[in-house]
Formats: C-alpha cells, structure tokens, sequence
C-alpha cells in the first residue's frame, strides 16, 4: 500500500526545529541511528513531512532518498498529519467480505478526503487498516480509542456528527 504525502502546507515551529535539530547534532555521527532520529522527529511532527525529512538528511549527512525510502517503507510512520479525530476501517478479510470498502467509501465521501489524508481543519484523519482482531463486529471502524461495529453506510454521517466540534 503506497503511502499519501500530505497535501496540506507543513506548520513546524522554531520550538520543534531546535528540538529536532537537538537529537539530530546528538546523533548525526552514527548513520546506524537513522530510525531513531526518525522516530523522535515523528514524535516532534506527529508526522514526517517531506521538510523534516529533508532536515534529517543534510543533517546527519544521509542521502534524501534513503530517509524518504525509510519512512515509506516501514508502517511506523507517516508522511501525512493525523487529524485530532484518526478514522480507521478495517479492511481485513471478514469486514471486506462484510461491506467495509462502502464503509471507506462513504466516510471518504462525506469528509472529502481519501485513505490516508486529513482534513484541512485537522480534525479528522482517514485511514484503511488491515485485520484488528474485531471479525465478529464486521465491518468495523475505529474512532480514535472508540470502535464501531456492524456498519452499514447510512450510519457514517450519524457517527462523524458526534466528533465535529
């Protein structure tokens, strides 16, 4: 599954820069500390967006290609915001069988994102997941902490209504 590159505008502030900037001068002489640095700028963003990576890089003097082939690759990370709201569907077998593209489709529909992309408000994130374990609520999604089983599409609009601030 090919990752979505934000399309909303990157908003890093000076505070996250020097906290980044911090943790790469502390490992910017051990290449080996690539994931790490990753993982602590995530944690900074929440996110790794194309400019972070770019300071990772020219920071720890490691080629783009092989920061931006890191974060593609591995399912740890992100290269789009996660909205205060983070929509997943399950889309393993029994909640496929069970109506669960319908499901992505609608959501996708109403918010006017695809898997994958956030809002531009923040406040809702989308993504398709694979199997959670939940098969006898299929189909299932999850709001944040909060799952909801045996949808159907005519109850998207009634669920997401109860997120909208």
């Amino acid at each position: 599954m090919l990752k979505k590159i934000s399309k909303l505008p990157f908003k890093g502030t000076p505070e996250q820069e020097a906290q980044l900037m911090a943790i790469i001068e502390e490992n910017k002489h051990d290449s080996s500390m690539l994931m790490h640095v990753m993982q602590q700028a995530q944690g900074i963003y929440g996110y790794l967006p194309f400019e972070v990576q770019v300071m990772i890089a020219e920071g720890m003097d490691i080629p783009l290609e092989k920061v931006y082939g890191v974060s593609t690759f591995y399912a740890q990370f992100s290269l789009s915001p996660k909205g205060k709201y983070n929509i997943s569907v399950c889309l393993g077998t029994a909640c496929y069988v069970k109506g669960a593209q319908a499901i992505l489709d609608e959501i996708a529909s109403q918010l006017g994102i695809a898997a994958g992309e956030c809002t531009e408000d923040g406040i809702f994130s989308l993504e398709a997941s694979r199997c959670i374990g939940a098969c006898g609520l299929a189909p299932v999604m999850n709001i944040n902490d909060d799952v909801y089983g045996k949808l159907t599409p005519d109850q998207v609009a009634g669920i997401l209504a109860k997120y909208k601030d």
